[in-house]
């Protein structure tokens, strides 16, 4: 969900916060309702509530769909998440859409790069970060 706000002097102040190539929060140094903490921006970067949306540039093209994927799991949905881990940190797999051990390291290697959580499943966080640095134009990052 995108909240707009008035365009204030305290806005045009504002300082960006990147982290390793995810999304920029701005927050800002003057007094505000709508101020967000540097702490506030963290958390809502690894902690997102909407997932990062197929757009019509989007380097992958297998699947709209964003289920949680494990170690096990088939289909076009894991040969989109093989082409995003490929895309965003060269990971050099098959896009088979098999979710084996190789899909499960590169998933691992991947989110400790993005510095989220570790634990080799692709759920809306690791979705969400793995289509951003996909299709950042900078990509790969590790």
């Amino acid at each position: 969900m995108r909240m707009r706000r008035a365009f204030t002097a305290a806005a045009a102040l504002a300082l960006p916060i990147a982290l390793a190539g995810a999304p920029t929060v701005a927050a800002s140094t003057g007094p505000s309702a709508n101020a967000v903490s540097g702490v506030q921006a963290v958390h809502q970067l690894k902690n997102p509530t909407n997932l990062v949306a197929q757009g019509p540039d989007d380097i992958c093209n297998y699947t709209k769909n964003r289920p949680t994927l494990h170690q096990g799991s088939s289909g076009r949905a894991v040969q989109q998440a093989q082409c995003y881990l490929n895309q965003a940190i060269d990971a050099g797999l098959d896009e088979d859409g098999d979710f084996g051990r190789l899909t499960k390291s590169a998933t691992e290697d991947f989110q400790q790069c993005a510095d989220i959580v570790v634990d080799g499943l692709i759920g809306a966080q690791t979705w969400s970060f793995l289509s951003f640095w996909a299709n950042s134009p900078d990509a790969p990052f590790c």
